[in-house]
């Protein structure tokens, strides 16, 4: 039974970035975790009452995808650039090797968000063999309103190759990230359902299906 790990920089990025795909996996009968590396804090800011929301927010998501394992690292959301990489890089590595996946699903390196560009690099430390040697893949998942957004060369730009079907999954992918009521909108906000709806819609023209998630495939070993 395959193993998979999704690396969200925050609460959403999983769905966003890759929620057809863990439904479909899930169904398939894969085994799921899920790292949150971020959370709300007071610390920047957050009350005790929107807190306790995204705390309830993540026990109904981790429900729905029917995580097998889900770690929570804690850290401050926005400010993960002021960690030490050596610290963030040993506490993602302590749940990839808890949870020994073969599959580890990470955000795109150049994606707006220091946040995430900071958890893609701190991440890169699991993709050695000889560290890790229960990841034999590693793909990198677009997110809409962060990958969308980045600004730069074309050569650093999201280039998929690897297409995920979720014609079957993306409604629930929409109604899982609903729960997020604060971090969905109506279009033209990227992350509203019409906005998801047309990303799906676009990668699956590129792959022969009505709806699918696009991946960089950066690592397999076989």
């Amino acid at each position: 039974m395959k193993k998979i790990m999704v690396i969200a920089p925050h609460p959403d990025d999983e769905t966003l970035g890759c929620g057809g795909a863990l439904l479909r996996f899930r169904r398939e009968g894969c085994r799921l975790a899920w790292l949150v590396v971020t959370d709300m804090t007071a610390e920047v800011g957050f009350t005790p009452a929107q807190i306790a929301r995204r705390d309830t927010e993540i026990e109904k998501v981790g429900k729905i995808y029917g995580f097998d394992a889900v770690y929570r690292l804690g850290f401050a959301t926005t400010r993960l650039d002021a960690i030490p990489m050596a610290q963030l890089s040993r506490s993602i590595g302590k749940a990839v090797a808890a949870f020994q996946p073969h599959t580890l699903l990470v955000p795109f390196g150049n994606d707006n968000h220091t946040d995430h560009q900071v958890v893609f690099k701190a991440s890169a430390s699991c993709f050695k063999w000889f560290r890790f040697p229960s990841v034999k893949k590693v793909l990198v998942y677009e997110t809409l309103s962060e990958t969308d957004q980045a600004v730069g060369s074309k050569t650093k730009a999201f280039s998929p190759n690897v297409f995920v079907d979720i014609s079957k999954e993306v409604s629930r992918k929409i109604a899982v990230m609903k729960i997020y009521k604060s971090e969905f909108a109506k279009f033209p906000f990227p992350r509203s359902e019409k906005a998801i709806r047309s990303l799906a819609a676009v990668r699956g023209a590129a792959s022969g299906h009505n709806s699918a998630e696009a991946f960089m495939l950066i690592k397999e070993t076989l």
